[in-house]
């Protein structure tokens, strides 16, 4: 078999238990696909010997027969993810050299599951932005062009560098976070499908902190079955996280009948944006039209706070952000910048954190202080969390009135070219995830499923809401909506 990087996980899954081929060989096509593709600047951090060590380990015990799904598939980690012994540095200056003594939850789960560690992925500086542009790396960049252009566009952010290496077929899946879209924006930019699940379904332990309440793990893969079987790996209790539920874990990927028959989907009015593309109008009213055709009902509804959703939002992340990133001190770990005659403990913290943090990172961090300082918290944070208070009861009365599912787009366009949204206007970055920020301020699952090309052969995602702890029947539906849709378009090999 040729290609063996562009299977996906239950392909390959598959190919593995008859033995067709072994965990080694799909490790070395992948690690092949990775060393000619620095044009993307996906992985940012590679560990070959790591890789072929666990795949040996793998075809070991694949041939013993007591193999979990996820055995043997190599995969890329999201620099945010802490990896033992693997720098680990949220792509940022402040952690540079930091190389963890310990392994998070969620890399470790895969990591017994036999998963193949390939190395870690680019991604926004801490997990903030949606273009991939604050990074310490430089640029993450998408595999997908516009017709001929060459413009470089964007894979998305926070979680760039994992939404490009599986859109270009350097791994099989990978990990990425999702805090306000960091998952889905990606995921429907490149053309692959993603998935953030219920807050507390994946542990958040050793996973680099942005805002604690909004943060959650999830798979980022090439079709919907492999999120299933990549987010069973995933998930499950951890003592170690207080935010971790003690739920049982379903075989989700037994759960993917296509059969949606009397299933209601909602369809919110709020998310008619002023302004949106009329491509982004047409993919959603088709994405409607296809669950009809399957059988759903189609309910319109109301969600009557998703206008103060943004503003809530990037109140209440810039504070959690502000408070974890206190922490980057120049004392314990990480970067500490080189000290002046005279300079005391003061001089220390601000230089270590002028140099070490990012615009966009230094940017939330005071608007975060600011919301949190004494004469304005009650009017920034407190108001902010009454309206998440609202924006949750808006969704539990949706699903408390029989609607199964939410259907609404994933972005407000498609990808960007990088460089096109300045750094004068941050807002303008921000309003990319309009769609997607509801999903965390109400800690829901969500998963963004490419449905479609725009006119400049760019792919577009549809995203769909689910009602909490329901991560199965949710990817059902995605799953009969990816039938429907039948996208199967790749990006053109340029890199």
């Amino acid at each position: 078999m040729s290609d063996l990087n562009k299977l996906g996980l239950s392909e390959a899954r598959d190919a593995l238990r008859k033995g067709d081929v072994t965990s080694v060989e799909l490790t070395e096509s992948c690690l092949k696909a990775i060393d000619d593709a620095d044009a993307l600047n996906a992985f940012v951090h590679k560990t070959p010997e790591i890789a072929l060590e666990r795949a040996q380990a793998a075809d070991v015990r694949i041939k013993g027969g007591d193999a979990p799904s996820m055995c043997g598939l190599p995969i890329g980690i999201k620099d945010l993810f802490c990896t033992k012994g693997v720098p680990s540095q949220a792509a940022s200056k402040i952690l540079e050299g930091f190389k963890p003594e310990y392994e998070s939850t969620v890399s470790q789960k895969l990591a017994d599951s036999g998963a193949v560690m390939l190395g870690k992925l680019n991604m926004d500086e801490f997990a903030m932005g949606s273009s991939n542009e604050t990074s310490v790396y430089g640029n993450a960049v998408s595999p997908w062009r516009r017709g001929n252009d060459d413009a470089q566009l964007t894979p998305g952010g926070s979680s760039g560098g994992s939404a490009s290496a599986v859109a270009a077929d350097l791994c099989l899946a990978a990990t990425g976070t999702d805090t306000g879209g960091s998952i889905r924006q990606p995921a429907a930019f490149v053309g692959i499908t993603g998935i953030k699940p219920t807050y507390g379904r994946c542990s958040r332990w050793g996973i680099v902190a942005f805002a604690s309440s909004l943060d959650q793990a999830g798979p980022m893969t090439k079709n919907v079955r492999d999120a299933a079987i990549m987010l069973e790996a995933m998930c499950g209790h951890d003592p170690k996280d207080s935010t971790s539920t003690e739920l049982a874990v379903p075989n989700f990927e037994a759960m993917l009948t296509g059969d949606i028959k009397g299933k209601k989907i909602g369809i919110p009015k709020e998310y008619r944006m002023d302004g949106m593309p009329a491509e982004i109008e047409k993919l959603w009213a088709d994405g409607a039209a296809m669950l009809k055709d399957a059988g759903a009902e189609i309910v319109d509804i109301s969600l009557p706070h998703t206008k103060y959703a943004l503003p809530a939002y990037y109140v209440i992340a810039p504070a959690e952000a502000s408070s974890n990133l206190a922490r980057y001190d120049g004392v314990r770990y990480g970067r500490r910048a080189q000290l002046g005659q005279g300079d005391g403990i003061t001089e220390m913290y601000e230089k270590t954190r002028a140099e070490g943090f990012g615009h966009e990172v230094q940017r939330r961090v005071m608007v975060g202080t600011y919301v949190l300082s004494a004469g304005f918290y009650d009017a920034y944070y407190n108001r902010a969390r009454k309206v998440r208070t609202l924006i949750k009861k808006d969704f539990e009365d949706v699903f408390a009135a029989g609607v199964d599912a939410i259907l609404t787009p994933a972005t407000p366009s498609a990808s960007f070219g990088l460089g096109e949204m300045t750094e004068a206007d941050p807002v303008q970055m921000y309003l990319n995830d309009v769609f997607t920020v509801t999903v965390n301020l109400a800690g829901l699952p969500g998963i963004s499923v490419p449905a479609g090309l725009d006119a400049q052969g760019l792919p577009l995602g549809l995203q769909l809401i689910g009602r909490p702890w329901d991560e199965g029947d949710l990817l059902n539906t995605a799953y009969a909506l990816e039938n429907a849709a039948g996208f199967v378009a790749k990006p053109g090999k340029w890199w």
